[in-house]
């Protein structure tokens, strides 16, 4: 490794008055690649990917991971209608160009990797605006029409996504916050195999979550209360309610999948059919690998990752 690549940070301020507080790597001329966390995490979960992607040896990459809006210190809207779709697609729209533009690349489309709500603001961003993304890779996230699907007719997802209800309540994070977050380290026991503590969720790890969240949890819920894509239930429509306009979801750029198959929170049906809405589509499958496949692999998804971004 290049001992002289380090993980800094940056704050960005985002045109529309967002600000965005971001982890970053590699030459500032780098071209850029930016990386998108999920639910209940923060930016630091790619530490060891901006790592590795920084270094000349592997691309020499602008790596940028923001906390994404209403995440650790990036800004944090207190109304749930501020977490709608477009308004979390706008802030990553923006970041692109700004980070394009600021290493002496603009108009330039970069690589895009995401894991879980990340991903889901991957997805439709893409569909929207293929010009700013040259390949995306997608880590345990699944594409709003297969989600919409199986919410619809799979009494497995509805059972699976039925937390998402729960997360949408207005008590949700004093409710998290009880017993020192208890609830919320549940989440990375039982969104996979049920064999035991993960091995990754360190006393160290467990203390950089726990002074995550005590930044504020309103955002990160706030993700579930404004999006429809839930089981609906008998005093709200949810997911019912959908309907999902074929250029919304579309996809039609390079796009790479990698699946935990053990993700008992997104079953591997999801995969399914797929390819309908992302044609130009790899998926990785990864035996034994849970939802938190980033912590649990770290090397198998930067070398899948690697592979992809050569090969395309």
């Amino acid at each position: 490794m290049n001992d002289t690549t380090t993980i800094g940070t940056l704050t960005r301020l985002l045109p529309h008055g967002i600000t965005l507080d971001c982890r970053v790597a590699g030459p500032a001329n780098g071209r850029p690649m930016v990386f998108l966390h999920g639910f209940p995490e923060a930016a630091f979960i790619w530490d060891e990917l901006l790592l590795h992607f920084a270094q000349p040896e592997h691309g020499g990459h602008r790596c940028v991971a923001p906390n994404l809006r209403g995440y650790a210190h990036s800004s944090a809207p207190p109304d749930v209608a501020s977490y709608r779709a477009k308004h979390l697609v706008q802030d990553i729209q923006a970041l692109i160009e700004t980070e394009a533009l600021a290493s002496g690349h603009p108009g330039e489309a970069i690589t895009l990797v995401a894991h879980d709500w990340g991903g889901a603001v991957a997805w439709a961003l893409a569909a929207l605006h293929p010009a700013l993304v040259k390949r995306l890779t997608i880590v345990n996230a699944p594409h709003p029409a297969t989600f919409w699907r199986e919410l619809r007719h799979s009494p497995t997802q509805q059972a699976a996504s039925a937390y998402m209800n729960f997360l949408a309540r207005p008590d949700a994070p004093s409710r998290l916050a009880e017993d020192g977050y208890r609830r919320l380290f549940d989440f990375f026991d039982n969104m996979g195999a049920s064999d035991g503590p993960h091995a990754w969720l360190t006393p160290a790890l467990r203390e950089r979550y726990r002074q995550t969240w005590a930044l504020g949890l309103h955002g990160p819920c706030h993700y579930y209360g404004a999006s429809p894509l839930r089981p609906a239930t008998p005093t709200d429509a949810a997911v019912e309610a959908v309907q999902l306009p074929p250029h919304l979801v579309r996809v039609n750029l390079p796009t790479q999948v990698i699946w935990g198959m053990d993700d008992t929170a997104l079953p591997p049906a999801l995969l399914d059919g797929l390819s309908e809405w992302v044609p130009h589509l790899r998926v990785d499958r990864v035996p034994g690998a849970t939802h938190w496949i980033v912590h649990e692999q770290p090397q198998r998804v930067i070398g899948l990752l690697e592979d992809f971004i050569f090969d395309s």
